[in-house]
């Protein structure tokens, strides 16, 4: 099978940096790949139109058309007819899509194109209790509607999102996943104690919670280090260039001292970070299926994670980690603490998480249900 994936964002020095829509692509991208099916990515806002080969998978980089007033609608058009010409070619027999900000609303293909529900921007901001534009709502709406299948990385997310864009359309749950022959349990460098987060300092990611969650856990163990990895964003809320700058305060006097930012770091080097931790947490109130909590599960890391929703598809509370709301400071820090002071629970709950990855989310097990999917829409 011949299956193209559209996308605003793809991990590759050459297409630049990703977040959870790239890397889900990826991981899912390659697994189709080696199961032999024939794959493009085509990438649009990019610097500069251009096409690559890497290992057997075919990129396409599309640089938007700017023109005040119509630039969305032009670079639909562009995107419509590169990926006829392909389809013409036989090039592509099926073309996946995300759902955020309904880029495909005007898109006419000559086959069939399937939408995964990664979480849109009216699901992001009823969840993060922010105001959706009504250009996104709409063209998010139109594209679910035209779509011929919906994907949902969970249930959670699938259900939600019919009931806020006013829908009842079908969809079936395939998760993200990722590959857990690269995303091994690694013996630990360092015997500090350690707390990570890794992904967008950005307040729906609980990041404006964490600070006040870790002044509770220092108050009580002085040693531990809270380490903080991913790039900084711009807070709607509040108009600030720099969530960074606005959790700062937000730290006690003594406690920050023990803080560490890294900023944005390469793809590659997240495995180091993940395996020298004592603890990962994610006090997130807006996911929607995330890759970070699986390359965590899959290093056998013991997590600390919000409890909204989707998590409960990922994790059992007292299982394969904690669940706690985020906004509930004083429980959540006690649940850190309780696995920084035991290491059996830190392995047991890591052990099980990997089971579970293993079980649920492998990329393997995925690619095949995604095929069977695209199988399906094909046929129909």
């Amino acid at each position: 099978m011949k299956i193209a994936f559209l996308t605003p964002e793809y991990p590759h020095p050459k297409t630049g940096t990703a977040g959870g829509i790239g890397s889900s692509i990826l991981n899912l991208s390659k697994a189709l790949s080696d199961l032999g099916h024939d794959i493009s990515i085509l990438v649009y806002g990019q610097d500069q139109d251009d096409s690559f080969m890497e290992a057997g998978i075919h990129f396409y980089k599309i640089k938007n058309i700017k023109l005040k007033g119509l630039s969305l609608i032009r670079t639909q058009k562009k995107v419509e007819l590169m990926i006829n010409t392909l389809v013409d070619s036989g090039k592509i027999d099926i073309v996946e899509a995300p759902d955020w900000t309904g880029f495909t609303a005007f898109i006419n293909l000559k086959c069939p194109l399937v939408i995964r529900e990664n979480g849109c921007d009216t699901y992001f901001c009823y969840l993060d209790n922010r105001k959706v534009k009504f250009k996104n709502k709409f063209l998010e709406k139109r594209a679910l509607k035209k779509a011929d299948g919906l994907i949902s990385v969970s249930d959670f997310t699938g259900v939600l999102t019919n009931q806020l864009l006013g829908l009842n359309k079908k969809f079936t749950v395939i998760p993200n996943s990722i590959d857990t022959s690269l995303f091994l349990p690694k013996p630990v460098e360092s015997n500090k104690l350690s707390i990570l987060y890794f992904g967008t300092l950005i307040r729906k990611k609980g990041l404006l919670e964490l600070p006040k969650i870790f002044n509770l856990v220092y108050k009580v163990n002085k040693e531990v280090k809270l380490m903080l990895v991913g790039k900084d964003s711009a807070d709607i809320t509040s108009g600030s260039s720099s969530t960074w700058e606005l959790m700062q305060p937000l730290f006690d006097e003594s406690s920050i001292k023990n803080v560490r930012y890294l900023g944005a770091v390469d793809y590659t080097k997240i495995q180091e970070l993940i395996k020298n931790a004592t603890v990962c947490v994610f006090p997130s109130f807006a996911e929607a299926l995330p890759v970070s909590w699986l390359e965590a599960m899959a290093m056998e890391k013991a997590i600390v994670a919000s409890n909204i929703g989707w998590a409960k598809e990922m994790i059992d509370d007292g299982k394969e980690g904690f669940l706690v709301h985020p906004t509930h400071h004083k429980v959540y820090a006690e649940r850190i603490l309780e696995l920084l002071e035991n290491p059996e629970r830190q392995k047991l709950f890591g052990i099980a998480a990997r089971e579970k990855v293993k079980a649920k989310f492998s990329h393997n097990l995925v690619a095949k249900q995604s095929v069977e999917f695209y199988k399906s829409v094909i046929e129909s």
